[in-house]
């Protein structure tokens, strides 16, 4: 039996009340996750991706650069659509929807794909295999 059993959550820490707002309002109102619990100061939110967490938390600090993590992907049925929603909004789309195959030793894996930028400056795929 594996020690890890999956992934609890993915942190975002978006500096201020005002790109906290922002950052909420992009995952929740844009991107439809659910709230499953907020902090009782306001300072952050557990969303609820469909098989993990996003904790979206302002704690205050400066700005921090990028870590080492490139970008997490979001599991979606419309790649398409999440695009048009973050477009309409005036968020970035740094790779437009394409097919690809990646490869595999198993023959190779098929899907589709985009990228975004979000409200902190993080990458953001959306991501569906075909």
């Amino acid at each position: 039996m594996p020690l890890i059993k999956g992934t609890h959550h993915i942190s975002l820490k978006p500096v201020g009340r005002e790109q906290l707002q922002e950052t909420i309002h992009f995952y929740r109102n844009l991107l439809g996750m659910a709230i499953l619990r907020r902090w009782e100061d306001g300072s952050g939110v557990f969303l609820w991706t469909g098989n993990s967490i996003l904790e979206i938390n302002d704690n205050g600090e400066e700005q921090r650069p990028q870590g080492s993590i490139h970008h997490f992907a979001l599991l979606t049925d419309d790649v398409d659509e999440c695009v048009r929603r973050v477009r309409e909004a005036g968020y970035e789309i740094t790779i437009e929807p394409k097919n690809l195959t990646l490869p595999h030793a198993e023959g190779g894996m098929k899907i589709r794909m985009a990228f975004c930028k979000g409200p902190v400056g993080e990458d953001v795929e959306f991501f569906t295999e075909l």
